[in-house]
């Protein structure tokens, strides 16, 4: 049996009625949008919809007989941009236009909006520039500019929205910015006087605004730092083999996006091997830090494999291409990240629930303002609308959108990097609980690589009961079964007619003459015989045949990993379907406590279920016996050269082959949640006072406009924190 490290599983098939759409889509600022686009594609029946709004990610299933276009226009009805069906094409439209980006908007902007602020300086009475800026007509028409502008973005967004019930941030600048023109405009018109005009509020809203969501969306993208690394390197040169008509080998380089399973690839000393694929011909060092966080070079022999992405540190090779695109391993992590960051973790709702009120909550709270500063404080009618958009300008729901999701970001991408996948956002925010962690032990604690150490075959041959074994084991997954297959194998093997491997016991098969053989642990022969200190049991038609014993060695990081954890007094057991010999040997070694052995996969599940009504459980697995009890624990952690099964089931995955990053990963997943905790703290309290403080005055529509914008970077620079802080 070939081992191959690193396989990440394939995602599931969908339903066969139904059809994934992945669309990269432009213009989502905040959580509002992530709303209008989720619901306005629930109206048009689209299912397991997930909004990313920090990557611009949209992902959803349609029926298959459905057309793509009408939901492309369900976006598009809102004000956004389906710019690309996949999160890594770049979009290969002509240019932008003006007037496409915050920055191209706030640039023009600004000159007129400075131009407008001038009538605030004194200038001499009867100067030409004190007629010229105080000019009403003259304000409108320098006004005038930044107004389209400002409403051809805000206000078109807010119009699409509201005709849609769903009200977005926009709609609060919009009208913050709005009323203030239309109450110049007014005063212009009817000739009211310069006490009137103010323009240069609706200017400033608009212009700082610009400036503060180009600032934002700057911030945030540095949240995406890691996974662009990781999406950056998915597109490279490679190196394709392919022969003339003489059969001579030539050398095409070509784009790995146009290479296909079964192509032949050279990569030599140096270069990025561009897809995954199984080494054919010679021999490299090989460093996978990219995605293991393991910058120690590996040794790479033939019939082993390689992951796109990975470098080659010394050594040329030829190699077939075993994965592309999306199926890679790199393809994979990337998926599972952008998965895991449009997944919202249980904190999140309930910011979400506000977001989704507060907008027309603070338009209530803008009416009430005006009304008790006009007619209950006697302020004035010019000076309670003042208040009454500085009360709308400021109390932007953005910070709160941003808090979970910039954290989650930054979380992800820094897991990425170092070898920690989180397959849902969930399970950052769950580790906060974990006390108790539960390892398995045969390929989690130890290396999974057996020595066979001794046997005995009674009076039959060797040869043929090395035979019978193969024959057996070489149809299991589990790695005692590998190893043995691995030492043992031959040429000459037994057809079976039935076969049935039972999880956590072992194997029974039936050959073509009706005979029954079976292998497993002591459980399976305890009425045959007394003698439990053999690992392997062999029988033929429930007569025992011989026995085999093996030796695993511990992981040399295993001690370092549980001795850091009970000084962070975190419980770790052992829970095992080996013998309770070996089972008590190994935790003496590791200073591990408690232990369970000889259980089944369904004891397993059962045991972590009743540790999970105490406290909140993780459970560390790579067998498919592991399986039940990774998904029953609070937070399933599975290595990556697991089975298939077991990642499935799994929340975390260990990218690095071991337990190394483990720490990590418990201590990412906290220091996350108390991100996201401190984000919406900031979030909350920042709304709480700026609205009180808006609504006595005490701040002017522009510092409002100014403030919105800050609040959101400040939720983004503290998220960012999360890349360089100490975690171990």
């Amino acid at each position: 049996m070939e081992h191959q490290p690193h396989t990440l599983p394939k995602e599931e098939k969908n339903a066969s009625d139904l059809e994934s759409i992945h669309w990269k889509v432009e213009g989502m600022d905040c959580t509002n949008c992530a709303l209008s686009i989720n619901n306005s594609l629930k109206k048009e029946g689209a299912q397991n919809i997930r909004v990313d709004f920090i990557g611009g990610d949209v992902s959803f299933q349609i029926p298959a007989s459905a057309k793509k276009e009408k939901y492309q226009q369900s976006i598009e009805g809102l004000g956004y941009k389906v710019s690309g069906e996949l999160a890594t094409e770049k979009n290969n439209a002509p240019g932008k236009l003006f007037f496409q980006t915050h920055f191209q908007r706030f640039v023009f902007c600004l000159p007129f909006t400075l131009v407008l602020m001038l009538h605030m300086i004194h200038w001499p009475m009867h100067s030409t520039m004190s007629h010229f800026i105080m000019n009403p007509w003259i304000q409108l028409i320098i006004c005038l500019p930044v107004f389209i502008v400002g409403m051809s973005y805000f206000g078109k967004s807010a119009w699409k929205n509201l005709r849609r019930g769903i009200p977005n941030m926009n709609l609060l600048i919009a009208l913050g910015a709005g009323s203030a023109f239309v109450y110049s405009l007014a005063g212009s018109l009817l000739n009211l006087g310069m006490e009137y005009t103010f323009y240069e509020t609706s200017a400033t809203i608009f212009t700082l605004v610009f400036l503060g969501e180009y600032i934002e969306n700057r911030s945030v993208a540095l949240t995406q730092k890691e996974l662009k690394k990781l999406t950056a390197h998915q597109k490279i040169m490679a190196n394709m083999i392919a022969f003339d008509e003489q059969h001579q080998e030539i050398i095409l380089p070509v784009e790995n996006d146009l290479l296909r399973v079964g192509d032949l690839i050279l990569i030599k000393t140096g270069e990025q091997v561009p897809a995954d694929c199984k080494i054919l011909w010679g021999e490299a060092s090989v460093n996978e830090a990219l995605l293991t966080g393991e910058s120690n070079p590996v040794s790479k022999q033939k019939k082993e494999t390689l992951i796109g992405g990975s470098a080659l540190i010394e050594g040329t090779i030829k190699a077939q291409v075993t994965a592309v695109g999306k199926d890679s391993v790199l393809g994979s992590i990337i998926k599972m990240v952008k998965d895991a960051q449009a997944e919202k973790p249980p904190i999140q709702e309930l910011a979400d629930k506000i977001s989704a009120k507060f907008v027309p909550l603070v338009l209530l709270i803008s009416v009430a303002t005006f009304c008790l500063n006009y007619w209950m404080m006697e302020t004035g009618a010019t000076a309670a609308i003042m208040r009454s958009i500085a009360v709308m300008v400021i109390s932007c729901p953005c910070a709160m959108g941003l808090a979970t999701p910039a954290a989650i970001a930054v979380g992800l991408g820094r897991g990425a990097k170092s070898g920690v996948l989180f397959r849902n956002a969930k399970s950052l925010e769950l580790f906060k609980n974990i006390k108790t962690i539960v390892f398995d032990k045969t390929g989690t604690l130890t290396k999974g690589k057996f020595a066979i150490t001794a046997f005995d075959c009674g009076d039959i041959d060797k040869e043929e009961f090395k035979q019978i074994v193969y024959s057996l084991e070489k149809l299991s997954s589990h790695p005692i079964a590998a190893s043995i297959a691995e030492t043992w194998k031959t040429k000459e093997t037994i057809a079976w007619k039935v076969f049935q491997e039972i999880k956590g016991i072992g194997l029974n098969a039936t050959d073509h003459s009706g005979n029954l053989y079976s292998i497993g642990s002591y459980k399976s022969v305890a009425h045959l015989t007394t003698d439990n200190s053999h690992a392997i049991y062999v029988t033929k038609n429930k007569v025992l045949l011989g026995w085999i014993n093996l030796e695993d060695e511990i992981r040399e990081e295993a001690a370092k990993i549980i001795q850091s954890l009970q000084r962070k007094n975190i419980q770790t057991i052992i829970l095992s379907g080996d013998s309770y010999e070996k089972t008590s040997k190994i935790a003496a070694q590791l200073g591990i406590p408690t232990f369970y052995a000889e259980k089944t996969p369904e004891e397993k599940a059962y045991i972590i279920q009743k540790l999970n009504q105490q406290q909140s459980v993780a459970m560390v697995g790579d067998g498919i016996n592991d399986a039940p009890a990774l998904a029953q624990a609070s937070i399933g952690i599975s290595l990556s050269d697991a089975s298939h099964l077991a990642m499935q089931s799994a929340q975390v995955v260990l990218m690095n082959n071991g337990l190394v990053q483990l720490p990590l990963a418990l201590s990412l997943g906290k220091a996350t949640y108390q991100t996201i905790k401190g984000n919406l703290f900031w979030a909350f309290i920042y709304n709480i006072n700026a609205i009180p403080i808006a609504a006595a005055g005490l701040l002017s529509p522009g510092i409002a406009a100014l403030a919105m914008g800050l609040s959101d970077i400040v939720l983004a620079i503290n998220s960012i924190r999360l890349n360089y802080k100490n975690l171990l």
